[in-house]
């Protein structure tokens, strides 16, 4: 026969937690992050433009008084469209990357070009690269491809209530339009079948709201 242990009157079994917690762990590590210093910007050139980005060169001044250069890419930023069917499968289109060499599984996006916006170019990237047109689109999240190279912020948005109306892609694309499961893209991903990282981020976003 099981015995239970002994307690003496006044005390409990439940283990008091160390005044140590992982809680106050973090408040303590929010309330005593450093302040990073910033670089200033001396001036800025521009060395080439086009309609869907600029390569722009600064000088710069570090925090010890050290200068250099800094090469990177600016955009008005570009828009990633998750499509939802209504039975719940996603769209992605396959297509071939130049400079990688290969094909790639990836959500509709495109850039954001002077004078448009991020809705109005995610509208025009579903309808162009899927041939669907979106009674629903809603923004969720939006991410920096890579902050090292480029002040790119692409917006993610999940469109919903897709009626066809026939895509027209541009002429350098030629694109095959799948339908995949949110299961079927979560193991394309642990596979790398799925290798783009804006596809991949946008699907981290987008999943949770799914």
């Amino acid at each position: 026969m099981r015995t239970l242990p002994r307690v003496r009157r006044g005390h409990s079994l439940r283990r008091k937690s160390p005044p140590d917690t992982l809680l106050q762990r973090e408040r303590l590590t929010r309330s005593s992050r450093m302040t990073l210093k910033p670089w200033k910007k001396i001036y800025e050139s521009t060395v080439y433009k086009n309609p869907y980005w600029t390569y722009k060169r600064d000088a710069f001044e570090l925090p010890s008084g050290k200068h250099g250069e800094y090469h990177y890419v600016h955009t008005n930023g570009s828009s990633m469209v998750v499509p939802i069917m209504g039975d719940g499968t996603v769209l992605v289109i396959n297509q071939y990357r130049y400079l990688m060499g290969r094909e790639s599984v990836e959500f509709p996006c495109g850039s954001v070009k002077d004078g448009s916006t991020h809705e109005e170019t995610a509208r025009k990237e579903l309808a162009e690269e899927t041939g669907y047109s979106a009674g629903s689109l809603i923004k969720v999240g939006e991410f920096n491809p890579y902050n090292g190279v480029t002040t790119e912020m692409c917006q993610v948005f999940i469109a919903r209530d897709l009626g066809f109306v026939g895509g027209t892609p541009d002429e350098t694309e030629e694109l095959e339009l799948l339908r995949l499961t949110p299961a079927e893209i979560d193991a394309q991903i642990r596979s790398v079948a799925i290798w783009d990282g804006m596809t991949i981020a946008a699907w981290s976003i987008v999943k949770a709201k799914l």
